[in-house]
């Protein structure tokens, strides 16, 4: 589904539980071994932890940052990009990935997940929404990096 050095957004509420973050932390650990890059929006919660995850095991995490000030991106992020756009840079977050994994659900998340799916990309959802038969459903972020047909890669 997506290939190793492939593009894979990670979404999920700023104001994300200890559970969610837990389970985003690990995906961007994952994530990175695989080998591609990480899009996220850039801020806290789930996008932090993603981040986080991802810098811990050398990976790039490229956040797409709503305001125009660069330094508001988490501390983790590899790249920072100020859009400006408000809430409509889930548009490029969705836009810029070969597929979506939502990490819980707020209203930020539904809307990438929508736009993922009018973009016809693989969604992949832990814990958060289920919107329809479009979305894959798992409960862990081993069970997403399967379903995204990655796999960690080789000597």
């Amino acid at each position: 589904m997506v290939q190793n050095n492939g593009y894979v957004a990670v979404i999920g509420p700023g104001d994300a539980t200890v559970d969610e973050a837990r389970v985003a932390e690990r995906l961007g650990e994952l994530l990175a071994e695989a080998g591609v890059v990480v899009v996220c929006g850039g801020l806290g919660g789930v996008m932090a932890a993603v981040s986080s995850g991802v810098r811990r095991r050398g990976g790039l995490v490229v956040g797409l940052l709503p305001g125009r000030d660069r330094a508001a991106g988490n501390a983790h992020l590899s790249v920072a990009l100020p859009t400006g756009l408000g809430e409509l840079r889930n548009g490029l977050v969705v836009a810029a990935a070969d597929a979506v994994v939502a990490v819980g659900g707020s209203w930020g998340t539904l809307s990438e997940i929508a736009l993922a799916m009018r973009a016809g990309k693989p969604v992949v959802s832990i814990a958060g929404w289920t919107v329809g038969p479009e979305v894959t459903a798992v409960d862990t972020a081993e069970e997403a990096v399967a379903c995204l047909g990655l796999s960690r890669p080789g000597p």
